[in-house]
């Protein structure tokens, strides 16, 4: 399992629907192991629960800022 691509793949489900937005602020471990299908040692989890919450901010803050170049 390639993890960088899992952890996109799940950001951009994440981002293209609320619905599931919602659950993964809830129970972040049972989404991501629902979506991946296999349970995962707790490490492992939150090592990937940290990597999409770290991307996932990285892309709200990248839209964030390309909304300011239009300012300019």
């Amino acid at each position: 399992m390639d993890i960088k691509e899992k952890v996109s793949q799940i950001v951009a489900k994440l981002a293209s629907d609320a619905k599931l937005m919602a659950k993964w602020k809830r129970n972040p471990t049972a989404v991501l192991e629902e979506y991946i299908g296999i349970d995962l040692p707790d490490e492992q989890v939150n090592q990937l629960v940290e990597a999409i919450e770290a991307k996932l901010k990285l892309d709200k803050l990248g839209n964030a800022l390309g909304g300011l170049k239009n300012l300019f």
